[in-house]
């Protein structure tokens, strides 16, 4: 099969382009269904430039590689998608335990309302699609693009601080999570852009452990989500949170040193996970 060449610059200029553009325009008509639909629009341009680049781009194993990545459940390993679960939840109960001995309430060991709703849709729904559709995006196309010229360790570096940015509209949209940070103080609104890469350790562990799966990040997506909105954890527990994330980040990465550091697949990711696979059906 012919060498694919990965387009992560073009890639995230498009990418990024079109779902500000959709966001900017929900932030003008805020408050309305038609904001929430320009939300929406701005959501999926990820995933649809992913899939472009990958279906127009005339090259076999990158569009059978993306479909394997989709469909192929054979690909899962659920131990690392339940460890990197209990995992998080562990974080969350030391982040909380720990807010506690400051003077943190134990009304956080709760389960609260969703913190915010666009135009009046159900944030459960919005945190639904998110984690779907993000993910499709993300790891159907950008963490490859850029994981192909870099290690993972250096890839989920780059990609946490890209992930990070391309939600910057959202921090000036009413009714968005991250439009309530941005009320609570400047301190919040960092705490996130800083969190981001912590977690992407967590989801780049499971994409490549899983054989780089796409439904297996989508499940921790959804959990991280959920575990952030559903759990009653104060502002402040979070930024505590974010620290213990960079601890079982840098966790991971030293029991995980092969996987984070290797280059093998550098300039041949497509080639490398095909030669595994060929290995593994042995």
């Amino acid at each position: 099969m012919k060498k694919y060449k990965y387009k992560p610059i073009k890639f995230y200029l498009i990418a990024f382009s079109l779902t500000w553009l959709f966001w900017i325009l929900a932030i003008i008509f805020k408050d309305s269904t038609f904001a929430f639909l320009l939300m929406f629009l701005g959501l999926i341009m990820p995933p649809i430039v992913a899939l472009a680049f990958v279906f127009l781009s005339k090259n076999e194993m990158l569009k059978k590689d993306f479909k394997r990545k989709i469909v192929g459940f054979y690909r899962l390993k659920p131990k690392y998608i339940l460890l990197a679960i209990l995992s998080f939840a562990i974080v969350v109960l030391l982040s909380i335990g720990t807010s506690i001995l400051f003077g943190g309430s134990t009304s956080q060991f709760a389960f609260t309302d969703f913190s915010f709703s666009i135009a009046g849709t159900s944030a459960l729904l919005t945190i639904l699609l998110a984690s779907i559709i993000e993910e499709l995006g993300w790891r159907g196309y950008g963490e490859d693009a850029i994981g192909s010229k870099f290690s993972w360790f250096k890839e989920t570096l780059i990609f946490g601080i890209i992930w990070g940015l391309w939600h910057i509209p959202l921090f000036f949209m009413p009714g968005t999570y991250h439009f309530a940070l941005s009320e609570l103080g400047t301190m919040y609104v960092i705490n996130f852009f800083i969190s981001a890469i912590p977690a992407n350790f967590l989801q780049t562990w499971v994409y490549v452990k899983n054989n780089r799966s796409i439904f297996a990040t989508m499940l921790l997506h959804l959990f991280l989500n959920l575990g952030q909105e559903k759990i009653a954890m104060t502002p402040e527990t979070k930024c505590i949170e974010t620290i213990f994330l960079m601890l079982l980040s840098i966790i991971i990465v030293l029991t995980n040193k092969e996987l984070f550091f290797e280059t093998k697949h550098v300039g041949k990711l497509l080639e490398t996970q095909l030669e595994q696979e060929k290995i593994n059906e042995k």
